[in-house]
């Protein structure tokens, strides 16, 4: 059947024997449509369950954790000019990481403090111990590195990370509470927090 009949009701034309006019009657399509209508329903259906997907990848369990694909990852320095007034501190506390477990800064509402995961391909940890204004609300993860060559370098990428362990809302929440005055942006972070405690 053409694709046509089954995607639109189609009308056939009948001639009237006592009018002597054409009438417009619509023919009825039973089976091949309804067949072609769930066909169509299962299509959407699977459609929106991938955009719900977009932006944060697709996540499967892998023993106790989780593995998150498509993440885009950006990367910043110490010495770039809207880090320059924190120097090498993190958000959380104590000094930016670079070793065997490095730091990684995001929107905490999304990935809290203390979260500990590995990227396809590199052998280092990398923890959220800190965060900055232009990852809120977004699903990026910023990871720290020592010069702007190295920043230069990685740039942006599309990654897939392991979580192998996920950090704490109580404790970002702890950590941003006397914040939430100086900074719109931490104050969106609680309340994402919050609205999904």
């Amino acid at each position: 059947m053409c694709l046509n009949h089954c995607f639109y009701s189609f009308y056939r034309l009948t001639l009237c024997d006592k009018i002597g006019k054409m009438r417009v009657v619509k023919s009825s399509i039973t089976l091949p449509f309804f067949m072609l209508s769930c066909r169509l329903f299962a299509l959407i259906t699977l459609c929106v369950g991938m955009a719900s997907c977009e932006g944060t990848g697709t996540t499967t369990a892998t023993g106790g954790s989780r593995v998150i694909g498509g993440v885009k990852t950006t990367a910043y320095t110490h010495t770039e000019s809207d880090h320059k007034k924190y120097k090498n501190g993190a958000a959380a506390g104590g000094t930016l990481k670079y070793g065997s477990v490095r730091s990684a800064a995001a929107d905490w509402s999304v990935y809290p403090v203390g979260t500990q995961f590995k990227i396809d391909g590199d052998p280092h940890v990398y923890e959220v111990d800190d965060y900055g204004s232009a990852l809120v609300g977004t699903n990026t993860i910023d990871l720290y590195k020592p010069s702007k060559t190295d920043m230069n370098t990685w740039g942006a990428r599309n990654v897939n990370i392991q979580v192998v362990k996920w950090g704490s809302f109580s404790k970002s929440l702890a950590i941003m509470k006397d914040r939430v005055k100086a900074s719109q942006r931490v104050r969106d972070m609680v309340q994402r927090i919050q609205r999904s405690s």
